[in-house]
């Protein structure tokens, strides 16, 4: 239940929000592009600059920073009991190969910034407080998404992951020990007692309804699948039309398939294809072969089963009225997740008793949240990013809708650390 505006706040604590903007700026620096966003994939050099900032400013803080066998970072600050799992806070370092320089790290910071408050005010929790870096968020160098936090949760195993390769066939188990990054600690066997993540909404409603706080509910169901069109290369000038095996013409048709479908199935389906290879990628030869993603997504799982359903069939469908072949691989199925109602309910009243405007909202994009729900209570807090925009250079937020997000995600964990001791 919403708590009135002018109920006591559990703390007069607050976080530096210039701190957490210089943070920001800082960290950008690790894997910048010319036009102003970031590229740091997965694994990479700039990926382990980032990592080696994260643990030398959270050891800066009094925390001690470990990592499990998946890359896991965990940055652990002291409370009274130490036996208790930790409260933690979390989100991801890696971008996409046009990223901006919010997503994602804007809960890694918020959090950090957190822990500054804590230590600055020498504020003792009674758990544990723990700030987590999740590998591999993104899924844009080793699919699918949320590898890594999969693994903690049980939905993928650790060999099948170490094992991925990315589209150059580079091992993720090679390169994960190539940056160092690989702990001791079974990914998994670290326990937690409640989780919350700090992201940018990545969509257009909080700024469109000028709210500062999104009270993130849960995140929709998606599912990813790999396409490959296969049909003949051929001469584009000697070789008829009615004789064709146009992979890359099939491809266009199924490509519009997926728009089609996904506006069938409104108001709040949706449909893409964001990756795409042509083969042989000449001039002057008809295409033999395509490779391409779908991602499809609603808040309701029937939806997306329907969807794809639908689609499959069309699929098939323009495959053979093109004389081409086609081989569908799904790679990723995330079903709709229910964020636990007592987190949901801390993050409202912190926003409530900050007095900042807000709503409850689903997430349209896969968080690890999702998968950390499945093995703790867990809820996830939004902020407005102009015009909507994410998993793009020009990606943008303001400072104070930081700093206010950095604000509910102290209070937040705050009353989860009272709430669950009176719970225990």
């Amino acid at each position: 239940m919403m708590q009135e505006k002018n109920k006591a706040r559990t703390s007069n604590l607050c976080v530096d929000g210039q701190a957490l903007w210089t943070d920001l700026m800082d960290t950008a620096r690790f894997g910048k592009t010319p036009k102003g966003g970031i590229r740091r994939l997965t694994l990479t050099q700039e990926d382990k600059q980032v990592r080696d900032w994260f643990m030398q400013t959270c050891e800066s803080l009094g925390c001690t920073v470990s990592y499990d066998s998946m890359g896991n970072l965990f940055a652990r600050r002291p409370g009274q009991d130490n036996t208790l799992p930790p409260i933690t806070m979390g989100s991801h370092l890696d971008t996409q190969p046009t990223g901006g320089k919010f997503d994602g790290i804007l809960g890694v910071l918020g959090g950090l910034s957190v822990l500054r408050a804590l230590h600055k005010s020498g504020y003792i929790t009674r758990h544990p407080i723990e700030l987590i870096n999740w590998t591999n968020e993104e899924g844009s160098r080793f699919s699918p998404p949320m590898m890594c936090s999969g693994v903690f949760a049980g939905v993928f195993t650790e060999e099948d992951v170490l094992e991925k390769r990315d589209r150059a066939g580079i091992r993720f188990g090679d390169e994960l020990d190539t940056i160092g990054y690989r702990g001791a600690e079974p990914c998994g066997q670290h326990p937690l007692t409640a989780y919350f993540e700090l992201h940018i909404e990545q969509g257009p409603i909080l700024e469109a309804e000028d709210k500062t706080i999104g009270i993130v509910t849960g995140i929709q169901g998606a599912r990813w699948y790999e396409v490959t069109v296969r049909g003949k290369d051929a001469h584009a000038g000697s070789t008829p039309m009615p004789l064709r095996h146009d992979a890359l013409l099939a491809s266009a048709k199924m490509i519009e398939a997926v728009s089609l479908v996904a506006k069938e199935h409104s108001p709040s389906a949706v449909g893409t294809v964001g990756l795409l290879e042509n083969r042989p990628n000449s001039s002057n030869v008809v295409p033999g072969e395509v490779f391409f993603t779908i991602d499809i997504r609603d808040p309701d799982d029937a939806v997306v089963l329907k969807m794809e359903q639908d689609l499959m069939q069309r699929l098939q469908q323009i495959a053979e009225n093109g004389g081409v072949t086609i081989e569908v691989v799904q790679i990723w199925d995330a079903p709709a997740v229910h964020f636990d109602q007592q987190c949901v309910n801390m993050v409202e009243e912190a926003a409530a008793e900050g007095n900042y405007p807000a709503r409850r909202i689903v997430s349209g994009p896969g968080h690890d949240a999702g998968y950390v729900a499945r093995v703790a209570p867990t809820a996830m807090i939004f902020v407005p990013c102009k015009d909507g925009l994410s998993h793009n250079e020009e990606e943008s937020i303001t400072k104070a809708h930081a700093e206010a997000g950095a604000n509910v995600l102290l209070e937040a964990v705050l009353k989860a650390d009272q709430f669950f001791n009176l719970s225990e």
